[in-house]
């Protein structure tokens, strides 16, 4: 297997997803390098609604491929303010770029406190990099 790509900069779960701090209180999200190489091509993304809520851990969208269908599990927990509406015609920019123009919400959480919280619960590039290669 090729050496993944896990910018040290984000933050990762589990899941395979990936979180980019973007202000004190946002989050970009998307799923990882990783996670889109076992998917295969992505065909089609089910973003979640505008204004609606994540709970850690619970399913807010799906991806789907020729293999499977994936749910999305939310790092954090807090409201949807935007979607990257590109993907809803375009869901191949995950498998193209999936750090990048394949990013799929961003996340308003309460505030910059309750962001650090949430993300010290997360994992950094190193120990997601000792998940995937088990």
């Amino acid at each position: 297997m090729s050496e993944q790509n896990v910018p040290d900069q984000l933050r990762y779960t589990e899941e395979h997803e990936w979180i980019e701090k973007i202000s004190s209180n946002r989050v970009r999200i998307g799923i990882t390098e990783y996670a889109q190489e076992k998917l295969g091509d992505i065909v089609y993304v089910q973003l979640p609604d505008v204004g609606s809520e994540t709970q850690t851990g619970e399913p807010f969208g799906e991806v789907e491929s020729p293999k499977s269908v994936s749910d999305l599990f939310a790092p954090l927990t807090g409201s949807v303010v935007e979607i990257n509406s590109e993907l809803e015609s375009s869901p191949e920019l995950i498998n193209s770029d999936a750090f990048g123009e394949g990013w799929i919400i961003v996340l308003e959480v309460a505030d910059e406190e309750d962001l650090e919280a949430q993300l010290a619960e997360t994992l950094d590039g190193d120990a997601y990099k000792k998940i995937i290669a088990e």
